[in-house]
């Protein structure tokens, strides 16, 4: 720790950049190939992550956003990259998380960008557009939700609260348990919200985070209610004016605002391009432009590879103007 202070002098004489996921995604690499203990990759991972985080806050303390309330499954994935030490600030809406980076009251903010059962949040999206943040790294996390309720018996339940997504996520669960019942699903803002409410209100439940049922002393009737247990959502990590060096297991998003769409064959020739060079596409979403009367999209493109390698840079060249990259970062499998 008295070298990491050391550094972090250095680093705040030089500005330079206090996180670097790709240097950390380096070290636990060589930690996992040095292993030959009983802890497996994801133990030396959650152990290594906090000391990352306390020597973070070492070097530079730097205020964290993240879409709240506190117990959020956006908290969680928060700390599943900076640890639980760092100084965090639940904002309540996923605009106020990006105005909260783009105006420098936080150094980065953590925001959904999908889900695996549900799809895309358009939200994040359309701001990733509007806001010129750059993303710093992604994270994944598998979502469980529990059923919180300090009501003991299901049939005197009025009301239960959760996201509304999160219902649809449990729809199996609510439909075995409260066929022919009457409780009342009530859609709030978060599953952290649903928790307070349910710790508030008698004869109410909710469908929520174990953390959030835990924050809110909310007892437990039932854990894993998810329809899949293969449930998981992506998160992105934004910054201003931040860039990583290539790692070797990069993904890149990009946006395309891509002259003459309605000519025949102008996404299907600009498509063509990343074939053309080996690069491969793993995601495309397009979404209105929202100017003028007629009916126009933009493209948000996510690949693999890195902004900076030649094949990726070429299209970027090609395109100038037309293209761009909102962040290369280290790819999460």
């Amino acid at each position: 720790m008295e070298l990491v202070r050391q550094v972090g002098d250095l680093k705040r004489s030089s500005n330079a950049i206090i996180y670097r996921p790709e240097r950390e995604k380096q070290i636990l690499d060589r930690l996992h190939q040095q292993n030959n203990g009983l802890l497996n990759r994801s133990a030396i991972e959650a152990i290594f992550l906090e000391i990352f985080a306390v020597s973070r806050n070492l070097e530079l303390p730097e205020r964290v956003a993240f879409l709240g309330p506190e117990g959020s499954f956006t908290h969680q994935a928060a700390e599943s990259r900076f640890g639980a030490m760092s100084a965090y600030m639940a904002l309540p809406t996923i605009r106020s998380v990006f105005e909260g980076v783009e105006t420098g009251r936080v150094r980065f903010g953590v925001v959904p960008i999908e889900n695996n059962q549900e799809g895309v949040v358009n939200e994040t999206i359309d701001l990733l557009l509007e806001k010129d943040l750059r993303i710093a790294a992604e994270a994944q996390i598998p979502v469980h939700f529990t059923f919180a309720t300090q009501t003991e018996n299901l049939r005197d339940i009025t009301h239960i609260y959760s996201k509304d997504i999160a219902f649809r996520q449990c729809s199996k669960f609510l439909s075995d348990s409260f066929d022919g019942l009457q409780a009342e699903l009530v859609p709030v803002e978060s599953t952290s919200k649903a928790a307070k409410l349910a710790a508030q209100q008698p004869r109410t439940a909710a469908i929520c985070s174990h953390i959030a049922a835990k924050l809110f002393d909310v007892p437990v009737l039932f854990d894993n209610i998810e329809d899949s247990d293969l449930n998981r959502t992506r998160f992105l990590i934004l910054a201003k004016d931040f860039t990583n060096q290539p790692s070797g297991n990069d993904k890149t998003t990009l946006i395309a605002r891509l002259p003459n769409t309605e000519s025949p064959g102008v996404l299907a020739e600009f498509l063509q391009e990343f074939n053309a060079r080996r690069i491969n596409l793993t995601k495309i979403e397009s979404r209105p432009l929202r100017e003028g009367a007629t009916f126009r999209y933009w493209f948000l493109l996510e690949c693999e590879g890195h902004a900076d390698e030649p094949a990726l840079k070429d299209i970027l060249n090609l395109y100038r103007g037309d293209v761009k990259s909102v962040g290369s970062y280290v790819r999460v499998a």
